[in-house]
């Protein structure tokens, strides 16, 4: 079996790698990150843009493959949040005539963030480093935000295969 992930940030490739190897139907895969475009905004700022935007790399990856894996982490407006949003990962799995989506848990950012990303149109690696939260330019390629905010405990990595492992649910039980 051939699984291709619609990116080559190696945080998104790995994350695919370690979770299959968890599921007997899926375990003996080989996994290959490919650079497609998501067709949406570099910072989606809607739970439907980040879910298109997982479902597009997702279609845009299948190529010479069994399945395909976008993963997208975007906004979300959230009540009674102190900044109006959350941040959430989508995936979305494709098998040339279904998608499998799956969330991630949601998290929300300091206020300066969601201003830079809102106010500037800045995406939340630039805004975490514009705002001085981190030195590293590319977090999202790295710990993440979210492993930044957690102090380590909720790597992206590990926040990637939360949506990962519920866009399996159906996948894995389609009877």
């Amino acid at each position: 079996m051939k699984i291709n992930v619609g990116s080559t940030n190696q945080i998104k490739v790995d994350a695919v790698k370690e979770k299959i190897l968890e599921y007997d139907f899926l375990k003996n895969a080989e996994i290959t990150g490919i650079e497609v475009s998501s067709e949406v905004s570099d910072q989606p700022k809607t739970l439907e843009e980040t879910i298109q935007g997982a479902m597009n790399r997702a279609k845009n990856s299948f190529q010479n493959c069994d399945l395909s894996v976008g993963l997208e982490s975007g906004l979300m407006v959230v009540p009674h949040t102190k900044s109006g949003f959350m941040d959430i990962c989508a995936c979305a799995i494709f098998d040339g005539k279904e998608y499998y989506l799956g969330l991630s848990s949601a998290f929300e950012y300091p206020q300066k963030v969601i201003d830079l990303v809102n106010n500037e149109g800045l995406n939340i690696s630039e805004a975490f480093f514009k705002s001085g939260l981190t030195q590293n330019s590319n977090i999202g390629s790295a710990e993440g935000a979210i492993g930044y905010l957690t102090k380590g405990r909720l790597p992206r990595k590990e926040y990637t295969k939360q949506a990962i492992t519920t866009a399996l649910i159906y996948l894995e039980n389609k009877n």
